[in-house]
């Protein structure tokens, strides 16, 4: 696998993966094969192997420290590993490239903090984060117009904010900007989300309401939660993964996670 990934890059993969060449819609999405990150002595991520199927909604769940933060880091290019591999499609090792290419590959990552255009609308919001060449963009827009508007549209419609089109960002609620920073990636076109603790601050509605769009989500994309609320999580989850100490403790549904000794030790009987 490696030598495939190397050629990839080296014979200029990282095109093919832009262009939208990469095969994603079967199989193995993300493979991290015995990734290692230390800082300073510590090890956030102690030879972590983990594989994401293409259009799986998987749940990630751990203590404080488990390195959870870390190894979204590590997928989106933020930081290198020590030691291992991270391939996406099966083909590229997202290790060898920048962030930038990273994200033009199609992985889209939200942080806990919502990061929009507060002064803009929603619909400008939108526009600004659609995937186009942005030297050629004044020159295609006229002939795209009708279809860009179309797309974000559906965006509008899917994220639940089709009424607050022409709204400015900032006046939205916490959890209308969270749907739509959501909808500012899905602009982006991602075979992968990395959505981080995305309920956080929420209320119980929008809470309700962002579950089910993570469900209507899942299998046009591939996505990846950590959060700490496990309610949300025990609604939601298809597959939790719980990390420890850098390394998966446990993985499995959410009764045989919440039944393992172990988690319970480490995690759930906090």
């Amino acid at each position: 696998m490696s030598s495939n990934a190397t050629s990839a890059h080296e014979s200029g993969g990282f095109s093919r993966v832009a262009s939208g060449d990469l095969d994603t819609t079967h199989g193995v999405v993300l493979y991290l094969e015995d990734i290692s990150v230390s800082f300073d002595g510590f090890k956030a991520l102690n030879k972590l192997t983990l594989s994401i199927d293409s259009g799986e909604l998987r749940c990630v769940i751990g203590p404080n420290g488990a390195g959870k933060t870390t190894m979204m880091d590590v997928i989106t290019g933020k930081t290198r590993p020590d030691e291992g591999t991270v391939f996406f499609g099966q083909t590229i090792d997202l290790a060898k490239m920048s962030e930038a290419e990273i994200s033009t590959a199609g992985v889209g990552r939200k942080f806990q903090k919502p990061t929009i255009f507060e002064q803009h609308s929603v619909f400008e919001n939108l526009e600004l984060s659609m995937k186009a060449d942005k030297r050629v963009r004044k020159t295609l827009f006229s002939k795209l117009r009708s279809e860009q508007r179309d797309r974000i549209a559906d965006t509008l419609g899917l994220i639940r904010l089709k009424e607050n089109s022409d709204q400015i960002a900032g006046f939205l609620s916490h959890g209308q900007k969270q749907w739509l920073e959501i909808g500012m990636l899905l602009m982006q076109e991602p075979r992968l989300l990395l959505l981080d603790e995305p309920v956080a601050g929420m209320s119980d509605e929008e809470t309700e309401r962002t579950g089910e769009l993570f469900q209507s989500l899942a299998g046009k994309h591939s996505l990846v939660v950590v959060e700490h609320d496990m309610a949300f999580i025990e609604k939601i989850a298809r597959k939790i993964t719980v990390l420890h100490e850098g390394s998966v403790l446990a993985e499995g549904s959410m009764s045989q996670v919440q039944n393992d000794p172990k988690v319970i030790e480490v995690y759930l009987g906090r």
